[in-house]
C-alpha cells in the first residue's frame, strides 16, 4: 500500500466520520476506499469496523452532554445491538448479499419519499408517542433486527437506527442522531468482536484510520448540535439518495 492510497484511507476515514456523526452511512464512503486498496471483503468489513467505533463512539458521548439520552431505551437496546451484531457477523458468510440489497435498497427510497413529504417530520419532538409498547419496539428493532442487519451487511445502519427512533418513540432528529451513535457504538463492538476472533482485522491501519474517524465525528456532531434537526434532516436525505445510487450501481451495472 503506498502514501497515495494510505492519505485517500485517512481523508475517507474523516470524511466517513462526519457522515456517521451526522445521519449514519459513513460504510458508503469508507468501505468501498479500503476495497480499492486491495483490502477483501471480510477485512474491509473487519477494518471499518474498527475504525469506525472510536468515530461513533466519540460522537455519542459529544451528544450525551447537550442531548438527554434515555436510558430506558439506550441500556437495553445496546446490550442487545452487541449480542445480535455479533450473531449478524458471525452468519454474514451464509446469507447472499445480492438477496438482502435488493430489499435495503427499497427501503431507503421508502424512507427517503416519507421524509421528503412529510416536511415536520423528525423536527420536532412528539413526546406522547413514547408509550410502553412503543419502548419495546423500539428496543428490538433497534437492539435485535437492525443490529443483526448491521453484523451481516451494514449500509445505512445509522439511518435505520434514526428513523426507528423518531418514528417508533417520537423524537426529533437529533434526539434520534444522539441514540443511534450509541445503539451503533454497540453493534460495530458485536460485529468487531467476531470478525476479530476471526483474525480479520488489520489493526494498525485502522487504529491510524480510527483517528481521523474521531476527527470527523466529532466535527460532524459538533454541527448537528449546533444546527438542528433542519440541517440533520437535509444530510439524511442526500445520505440515502447517495446510498441507493451506490447499492443500485453495484447490485445492477454490468
Amino acid at each position: 500500500m503506498d502514501m497515495a492510497e494510505i492519505v485517500l484511507l485517512l481523508v475517507a476515514a474523516a470524511g466517513a466520520g462526519w457522515i456517521d456523526a451526522v445521519v449514519g452511512g459513513g460504510g458508503l464512503l469508507q468501505l468501498p476506499v479500503l476495497l480499492m486498496a486491495g483490502l477483501s471483503p471480510v477485512q474491509a468489513l473487519a477494518t471499518n469496523k474498527f475504525a469506525a467505533i472510536f468515530g461513533t463512539a466519540s460522537a455519542a458521548v459529544t451528544y450525551a452532554r447537550t442531548t438527554k439520552i434515555d436510558a430506558g431505551v439506550a441500556v437495553p437496546a445496546g446490550l442487545g445491538a452487541v449480542v445480535f451484531a455479533g450473531l449478524g457477523a458471525a452468519s454474514a458468510a451464509a446469507i447472499s448479499r445480492e438477496a438482502l440489497i435488493p430489499l435495503v435498497m427499497v427501503t431507503l427510497v421508502s424512507v427517503a419519499l416519507f421524509v421528503t413529504f412529510r416536511p415536520a417530520f423528525g423536527t420536532h419532538p412528539q413526546p406522547h408517542l413514547r408509550t410502553h409498547a412503543r419502548t419495546v419496539a423500539a428496543i428490538a428493532v433497534t437492539g435485535a433486527g437492525i443490529a443483526f442487519y448491521d453484523g451481516i451487511l451494514g449500509p445505512g445502519t445509522g439511518t435505520f437506527l434514526i428513523i426507528a427512533f423518531t418514528t417508533i418513540l417520537g423524537m426529533d432528529f437529533v434526539s434520534g442522531s444522539a441514540h443511534s451513535k450509541i445503539i451503533n457504538s454497540c453493534t460495530n463492538l458485536g460485529a468487531l468482536l467476531v470478525f476479530a476472533y476471526q483474525g480479520h482485522v488489520l489493526w494498525l491501519l485502522g487504529l491510524a484510520m480510527a483517528v481521523c474517524n474521531i476527527a470527523g465525528a466529532q466535527l460532524g456532531a459538533r454541527m448537528a448540535l449546533r444546527r438542528g434537526a433542519g440541517f440533520v434532516r437535509a444530510v439524511l436525505l442526500c445520505v440515502v439518495i447517495a446510498m441507493v445510487a451506490k447499492l443500485g450501481y453495484e447490485q445492477f451495472a454490468a
